[in-house]
C-alpha cells in the first residue's frame, strides 16, 4: 500500500501531466485561432526567441521565490550560472540539437509528401523510448514497448490528412527528405533524454538548469533570427505583425515549456510524449466545436489507439522516472521486450 508521501508525489506528477496537456492543447487552439483571425501575421524566428526570453524571465522569478532571499538568489546565480561556464556549455547541447532538429524537419517537409512526413516523423516517439533505455540505463516491459508503438500509430492517424492533388509541381528529393527526417527523429530523442539525464544526475535546482538552457537557447535563436529573417526584420521591425492574440500564444508556449521541464524532471520523456499525444487529441476535439473541423474515421481510430496506449503504459508498476545505476549491457536493456 502506498504511503501518504508516495500518494502526494503521484498526485503531483499527475497534476503536472494534466496541466502540461491542457496548456499544450490551449496553445494549439490559440495558434489556430490566431492564424485564422489575423489578416497579416508575422510568425517568424522572432516568436521563438521571445518565447525563450519569457521562459528565462519566469525561471528567474521562480528561482528567486525558491531561494527565499535576495542574497541566496544572487549567490545561486553567481555560482551556478555566471561562475559555471562548463554547466552553461553542457546545457547548450540540447538547444543546439533542437535547432538542428527544427531545420531538418523543415528540410524533410520540403522534400517529402505531407502524409509521408507525418508518418515518418512520429518515429520520434519510439526513438525517445530507445534513447531512454540506452542513455538512462532503464528497461521497458513488453507492454510498455507495445504501448509506445501503439501511441506512434495513434498520433499518426489523429493527424492524418489525405494529400490533395495540386497543379503546382514541386521538385522534391525523397532521399534528402528521408535523411533529414532521420536526423530530426534522432535529434528529438537525444535532446529530450539528454536534458532529462542532466536534470536527474545532480541536485541542482530545476530552475537553475532552466536558466542555463534558456540562456543558450536565446543565443541560438538570435542566430536563427539573423540568418532567417534578418533583412525582413530590418525592413519591418522585430515585432511586426504582433497582436494581443499572438502574445497570448507566445505566453502559452512559454508556460508550456516550463511545465514540460517539470514533467521531464519528475516523470520522464516517454510520459511527456504521451501527454503531448493527449494534447493533440484534446485540441482536435476542441477544434470540432470552435472551428467546425470534421471528425473522420481515422481520427476516431487514432484517438482510440492513443487512449489505449496511455492506459497500457500506465499498467506496469516499475519505476521509470529515475536514473538507475549499473552498467547493464545495451542489448539486454533493449531486449526488455
Amino acid at each position: 500500500m502506498a504511503s501518504p508521501r508516495e500518494n502526494v508525489s503521484l498526485l503531483f506528477k499527475l497534476y503536472c501531466l494534466i496541466v502540461m496537456t491542457l496548456v499544450a492543447a490551449a496553445y494549439t487552439i490559440a495558434l489556430r485561432y490566431t492564424r485564422t483571425s489575423d489578416k497579416e501575421l508575422y510568425f517568424s524566428t522572432t516568436a521563438v526567441c521571445i518565447t525563450e526570453v519569457i521562459k528565462l524571465l519566469l525561471s528567474v522569478g521562480i528561482l528567486a521565490k525558491e531561494t527565499g532571499s535576495l542574497g541566496r538568489f544572487k549567490t545561486s546565480l553567481r555560482e551556478n550560472v555566471l561562475g559555471s561556464p562548463k554547466e552553461l556549455m553542457k546545457l547548450s547541447v540540447p538547444s543546439l540539437v533542437y535547432a538542428v532538429q527544427n531545420n531538418m524537419a523543415f528540410l524533410a517537409l520540403s522534400n517529402l509528401d505531407a502524409a509521408v512526413y507525418q508518418v515518418t516523423y512520429q518515429l520520434k516517439i519510439p526513438c525517445t523510448a530507445l534513447c531512454t533505455v540506452l542513455m538512462l540505463n532503464r528497461t521497458l516491459s513488453k507492454l510498455q514497448w507495445v504501448s509506445v508503438f501503439m501511441l506512434c500509430g495513434g498520433v499518426t492517424l489523429v493527424q492524418w490528412k489525405p494529400a490533395q492533388a495540386t497543379k503546382v509541381v514541386v521538385e522534391q528529393n525523397p532521399l534528402l527528405g528521408f535523411g533529414a527526417i532521420a536526423i530530426a527523429v534522432l535529434c528529438s530523442g537525444f535532446a529530450g533524454v539528454y536534458f532529462e539525464k542532466v536534470l536527474k544526475s545532480s541536485d541542482t535546482s530545476l530552475w537553475v538548469r532552466n536558466i542555463q538552457m534558456y540562456l543558450s537557447g536565446i543565443v541560438v535563436t538570435l542566430v536563427g533570427v539573423y540568418l532567417s529573417d534578418g533583412d525582413e526584420i530590418k525592413e519591418k521591425g522585430f515585432f511586426y505583425g504582433y497582436t494581443y492574440s499572438v502574445w497570448f500564444v507566445i505566453f502559452l508556449a512559454s508556460v508550456g515549456g516550463l511545465y514540460t521541464s517539470v514533467v521531464v524532471k519528475y516523470t520522464d520523456n516517454i510520459m511527456k510524449g504521451f501527454s503531448a499525444a493527449a494534447a493533440i487529441v484534446l485540441s482536435t476535439v476542441a477544434s470540432v466545436m470552435l472551428f467546425g473541423l470534421q471528425i473522420t474515421l481515422t481520427f476516431a481510430l487514432g484517438t482510440f489507439l492513443v487512449c489505449v496506449s496511455i492506459y497500457l503504459y500506465g499498467l506496469p508498476r516499475q519505476d521509470t522516472t529515475s536514473i538507475h545505476e549499473g552498467d547493464t549491457a545495451s542489448k539486454e536493456r533493449v531486449s526488455g521486450v
